[in-house]
């Protein structure tokens, strides 16, 4: 009854994204750093990466804790049908029921 959850994502896989997300991020800062335009347009854009960024960790926390409480939901009805499944008798008379 008591499975332990399996990681469904590999070391491998997290390290990618941890690289991919730094590469992606230091490009756009040295980008808007480098642009050649005016400081009051430089720290919009700035503001703008760093609103896009937290905006993602927003979203990846929403889709993680949605991902979850549907796993949660999926365990319980789960271990419901398990005590159904062990509490029938296909050989039990239908009139000595104990209930």
């Amino acid at each position: 009854m008591n499975t332990p959850l399996q990681a469904k994502n590999t070391a491998a896989f997290y390290v990618q994204s941890i690289i991919s997300f730094g590469v992606s991020l230091a490009a756009m800062a040295i980008a808007v750093a480098l642009l050649p335009v005016g400081p009051w347009i430089r720290s919009f854009l700035a503001l703008g990466l760093l609103y896009v960024v937290t905006a993602s960790f927003t979203l990846a926390k929403c889709v993680r804790d949605k991902q979850e409480t549907t796993e949660v939901v999926s365990r319980v009805d789960q271990a419901r049908l398990d005590k159904l499944l062990t509490e029938h008798d296909p050989f039990r008379a239908p009139n000595s029921r104990t209930a």
